[in-house]
């Protein structure tokens, strides 16, 4: 099926442009722009010439898991106005169309923003929170949990008192716990959510911390910290000090075990299934860590001081990772920092030119660029609409032919490559 997502503030006048050009395609007979037209419009045996812009704009209405043109000009404009927090207009669309009060999502099916008041909690309108409540809209809980997700604690507090009643505190750090709040962690703690069931179970989401897409180092070593204020156990690992940030940790570590510097680590030792972690394709990372050394994990976690701690104390740059029964493996950082899950980030929040710190600091440490090696990398679900989400195999690669051939290049950092490159890199 041809379906489309709407981004979290959709563009009405974009909208527009593409109902025009979907119609234009219709008429030129373009293959897939009929093939769309015969599974959204309700009269699919309809002569393509005979469309109107009316038709297509239905058609590309459907696709965006809209009803009708119409509901989906509601579903933009309402978005933009709470995104604006214009108080007037969100109430004038409301009110004429109160269904929009109840539907499950605001824009799109697949959309964790919610119906209206949970898209306002997500931005922290509190005046709007309070308007559609007192409008109708009974999204108390979803709207709670997305505050404290995002930080909100005022708006999560509104959010109390208008239920009347605390919102359910055992699965309140799971939001914050993704998106790296402290803010949200503390809140959470404080209204009671709880690390531990009456059985002793883990319920505080220390995977979600260790495996979220993610990356702020101090943020995290905060809410693992909390998380230990409160009765969180951690395994006593070189690697679980890293997650924590404790170059203490990781000091005695290296005083037990001098050999540390050049030992690779399994899947299973970075992400310790008795804190909840699953497998290698729910912990989000670039370039793979399975297999990997501490350093090749600090460029993934964007952990500079711990990586500035290890080079300084022996780390080997051009240490590499071990190599599987297929020959997979021995890469090394370098190769990390020109995939990896920071730089995701910063390509997909279009923060512009920017440097590549890590890429400076292993080539300045030795880091040698012509290294070869064989990877192969499937992406996270999540991130399917960068991917196909197949497995793609990378054999005999240079870290600069790893980030020119890498299959979804929001993941590359072209500063790196540029770095590598001028360093004498090769493909």
């Amino acid at each position: 099926m041809s379906i489309r997502s709407l981004p979290v503030r959709p563009d009405l006048d974009q909208l527009k442009h593409q109902a025009k050009e979907l119609l234009a395609a219709i008429h030129s007979g373009d293959s897939d722009a009929l093939a769309e037209l015969r599974e959204h419009h309700p009269e699919p045996t309809m002569d393509p010439p005979s469309i109107k812009l009316a038709g297509a704009q239905l058609v590309l209405a459907r696709m965006y898991q809209a009803n009708s043109w119409a509901r989906l000009i509601q579903a933009v404009n309402l978005a933009n106005a709470i995104w604006s927090d214009d108080l007037r207009e969100v109430l004038e669309l409301v009110n004429r169309n109160r269904n929009l009060l109840y539907e499950a999502t605001l824009i799109r099916s697949d959309s964790n923003w919610g119906p209206p008041m949970t898209y306002a909690a997500n931005l922290g309108r509190d005046r709007l929170v309070q308007a559609l409540h007192e409008a109708g809209a009974t999204d108390h809980r979803s709207a709670w949990g997305r505050a404290v997700l995002q930080g909100k604690i005022e708006t999560a507090k509104l959010l109390v008192l208008l239920l009347g009643k605390p919102a359910m505190p055992d699965d309140g750090l799971g939001g914050p716990a993704y998106t790296l709040s402290v803010e949200g962690t503390l809140y959470a703690l404080g209204v009671g959510a709880r690390v531990y069931d009456d059985n002793g179970k883990l319920l505080a989401p220390v995977d979600v911390v260790l495996e979220t897409d993610g990356r702020n180092p101090a943020a995290k070593h905060r809410i693992l910290e909390l998380y230990e204020q409160h009765g969180v156990v951690y395994p006593d690992t070189p690697v679980m000090a890293l997650h924590r940030g404790r170059i203490d940790l990781l000091a005695e570590h290296l005083r037990r075990d001098p050999a540390l510097l050049g030992r690779t680590f399994s899947h299973r030792e970075i992400y310790p299934s008795e804190m909840g972690c699953l497998d290698p394709i729910n912990a989000t990372v670039g370039t793979p860590l399975g297999g990997t050394t501490l350093l090749h994990m600090c460029v993934d976690y964007d952990e500079m001081e711990m990586a500035l701690w290890l080079l300084d104390h022996g780390m080997d740059a051009n240490a590499r990772s071990a190599v599987g029964a297929a020959g997979f493996g021995g890469y090394t950082a370098l190769f990390a920092t020109v995939v990896s899950q920071p730089n995701f980030w910063m390509n997909y929040r279009n923060r512009g030119p920017y440097i590549a710190p890590f890429t400076e600091l292993l080539l300045e440490r030795g880091a040698d660029p012509n290294i070869r090696a064989s990877l192969w990398k499937q992406l996270h679900p999540g991130h399917a609409k960068h991917a196909d989400g197949a497995r793609h195999e990378y054999r005999d690669v240079t870290a600069l032919s790893w980030g020119r051939r890498f299959h979804a290049p929001i993941f590359v950092s072209e500063p790196a490559l540029r770095l590598i490159e001028a360093a004498g890199g090769a493909e």
